[in-house]
Order: C-alpha cells, then sequence, then structure tokens
C-alpha cells in the first residue's frame, strides 16, 4: 500500500507547487479495510490534473484556506443550501475568469475549461451528479442557470 503512495507522490509530486499537500493514507471504513490517498489543495486548483483514483484507491480531497464568496455559507445554512451547488461554479468563473486564467497560466482558457478544472474535474458530471442527488434528498435544491 506504502508503494501505491509512493507511486502516487513520485507521478504528482510536481503539483506540490500548484500548491497540492499529499497527506498520506488513511482508513476511511475499517470494517471493509478501505483505504484512500488524502490529499489537500486550495479552491483555485485545476482538478483535471488529478486521478478519482490511483491503483484501487480513491484520492479524497479537501480544500485548504479560503473560499470565494460565492461558496461562503453559514454553518446554520449548509442543510438548506448545498455548498458545491453548479450555479455558484458558474457565477464564479463569470466574476472571476482573468483571476482564474492567469493562475492556471492559461490567458486561452474558455469558460467551459474553468468549470471543469474548478468543479472536481468534469463540470457536466457534477451537475448530473448533484441533480441526481437533489432529486434523491440528499442535498438541498438548488437552481440551474
Amino acid at each position: 500500500m506504502f508503494e501505491i503512495l509512493k507511486s502516487f507522490e513520485s507521478k504528482f509530486g510536481s503539483l506540490k507547487k500548484k500548491g497540492l499537500r499529499i497527506e498520506g493514507l488513511s482508513m476511511i471504513d475499517p470494517k471493509r479495510k478501505k483505504h484512500v490517498i488524502m490529499i489537500s489543495k486550495p479552491f483555485l486548483f485545476d482538478n483535471r490534473q488529478l486521478p478519482k483514483t490511483y491503483e484501487g484507491l480513491d484520492i479524497k480531497s479537501k480544500i485548504e484556506g479560503g473560499l470565494p464568496e460565492e461558496f461562503k455559507v453559514e454553518k446554520e445554512a449548509l442543510k438548506k443550501e448545498y455548498l458545491w451547488a453548479p450555479n455558484k461554479f458558474e457565477k464564479y468563473v463569470d466574476r472571476c475568469a482573468d483571476e482564474i486564467k492567469k493562475q492556471f497560466g492559461n490567458p486561452n482558457m474558455s469558460r467551459s475549461e474553468m468549470l471543469d478544472a474548478l468543479a472536481f474535474g468534469n463540470f457536466q458530471e457534477h451537475i448530473k451528479k448533484s441533480t441526481l442527488l437533489m432529486q434523491e434528498g440528499k442535498i438541498p435544491a438548488f437552481k440551474l442557470n
């Protein structure tokens, strides 16, 4: 298992310059002995550069540092408002496109590329997953733009 982590670190370690922190292995389900690779990264990070899984282990990430104003939610409001609602990503990209392009070093980045980069690697997939979770009552309702 540590060989997998070492391999992950050697393959994706260069992303540390962009704010990635590889925190190590973590057991998330002791009964099934399910391990994950834990990472943290800033909000403004190109998620397309990381896989969802690596050699059979899921990648679990957390955001380190502050969130843009579109994503700031009071603790009590979290039950009524979905933190990662797709429309929040759209509002942020529309407001901060120049800053995002500069951060990612790509002045020609399209709106859809910025949405993919920020919304866990695939914005359309995020919309589908979020909509399904909303319909199942697992997350609060949100509006699509």
